[in-house]
């Protein structure tokens, strides 16, 4: 028996992030971009008939997504009955403020969500090796963060960043701010070193992204993966099945 193709809704499709997606899900056999929606269109009509969202628009588009996935995850679509509903949010989106995120936290209650601050799988490795490291060096070893990122981002820090500083303070057990630079320059995809420097040494561990290909490949599986899955706010390392770091978030 032939699999459905999963049908995708894309939020911020006239984006960078959103162009690499539709480009990439073109070759994807299983996957079809049903419908786009950018800065000023309706949500809501374009979520019925579509199996999962994916969004990488802004972060303050994110009640109107939110309400928009409520609605779509409690009413059957006009797709037939093996298509009942939205199956679930997939949000690449970052820059979210706290109030912004306890309405993503919110949602999830009703919604499988999948929330995440990078798809690479790469960066995901990045986030368990950051918080082993962070575990084995002494208090006595500095700790920085640096993130480049094209000149047209606008949120700064970038949520991996952001991340990777949540992973080491909790790693640390500590409440203090971690020093983090950001840069924006050119064209640069995406680049981010964690930096330990101790008496006399220095450690670094970094992540380059050379296209954002990776992102798309990372957005596109965890679309895949949420559908069917119960209510809940999962991340790339659920998608991924990482369980080596069970103190990282």
């Amino acid at each position: 028996m032939k699999k459905s193709r999963v049908r995708v809704l894309l939020i911020g499709a006239a984006g960078r992030m959103g162009k690499t997606i539709v480009d990439f899900a073109s070759r994807a056999p299983n996957i079809e971009i049903v419908a786009q929606c950018d800065l000023g269109d309706a949500i809501e009509p374009a979520m019925k008939n579509c199996d999962v969202a994916i969004d990488f628009s802004h972060a303050d588009a994110i009640e109107q997504i939110c309400r928009a996935a409520l609605l779509a995850t409690a009413s059957p679509s006009s797709g037939g009955q093996d298509r009942p509903a939205l199956g679930g949010l997939v949000i690449g989106t970052t820059g979210h403020s706290p109030a912004q995120q306890e309405l993503i936290k919110k949602t999830a209650q009703s919604v499988p969500i999948v929330f995440a601050s990078n798809f690479s799988i790469g960066v995901n490795a990045l986030f368990a090796l950051t918080h082993n490291a962070a575990e084995i060096l002494s208090d006595e070893f500095g700790i920085e963060i640096i993130e480049t990122h094209h000149r047209m981002k606008k949120d700064a820090p970038s949520g991996t960043a952001k991340t990777l500083a949540e992973i080491l303070k909790k790693a640390r057990k500590i409440d203090k701010e971690i020093p983090t630079r950001s840069i924006r320059e050119g064209d640069v995809v995406g680049e981010h070193t964690v930096v330990f420097t101790g008496p006399g040494e220095r450690v670094e561990l970094t992540h380059r992204a050379s296209s954002r290909e990776i992102f798309a490949r990372g957005a596109l599986r965890a679309a895949q993966w949420v559908i069917g899955k119960r209510a809940g706010l999962y991340t790339m390392r659920d998608v991924l099945g990482l369980r080596i770091c069970s103190g990282a978030l």
